[in-house]
């Protein structure tokens, strides 16, 4: 497969058949990228399992925190690599063994060695994408700063206004 493209199928695909997904790197920190990932795709359904090695036996968002994949109690169905494209070839090498189904990572990052490395075991691999933005692409959603509120504005709410003091 080539990973310089995917169609819209194939990534409905792999958000639709995946329940548990493992984040390698997840942040406690609420302005990170892979905290409101996770609190997002949490919000969407799916079981979130934080993976950071030094946040390990604390909780991120009520779910506890494990250091490393192989750690886990169950297999994740899918892994989202929130890690340097070097790094992701050991955690690719982590889901494999820890059998999973897929494995993501994030923007920026790509590691075909890594990626053929996934799907010569099985695994479906995707690259330089982000789920919470494919979902929400894919599925028709707006949010801002990875939260939905459901509510639009048109226009700039009214704001409170002060009498100049003479």
């Amino acid at each position: 497969m080539t990973h310089d493209t995917y169609t819209d199928a194939f990534i409905r695909d792999v958000l639709g058949r995946v329940r548990s997904i493992a984040l390698v790197g997840a942040s406690d920190d609420p302005v990170r990228a892979s905290y409101f990932v996770l609190k997002y795709l949490m919000d969407k359904g799916y079981r979130m399992i934080p993976v950071n090695p030094k946040l390990a036996g604390g909780t991120i968002l009520g779910q506890r925190v494990y250091a490393s994949l192989a750690d886990l109690p169950e297999a994740p169905d899918m892994v989202d690599i929130f890690r340097n494209a070097k790094a992701a070839g050991g955690i690719v090498d982590e889901a494999i063994a820890a059998g999973a189904r897929v494995v993501w990572m994030q923007l920026g990052v790509r590691n075909d060695e890594a990626a053929a490395r996934a799907e010569a075991a099985g695994l479906t691999a995707v690259m330089n994408r982000c789920p919470k933005i494919e979902y929400q692409r894919l599925f028709g959603e707006i949010g801002r700063i990875g939260i939905n509120s459901n509510v639009l504005f048109g226009a700039r709410r009214p704001t409170k206004t002060f009498k100049k003091l003479i």
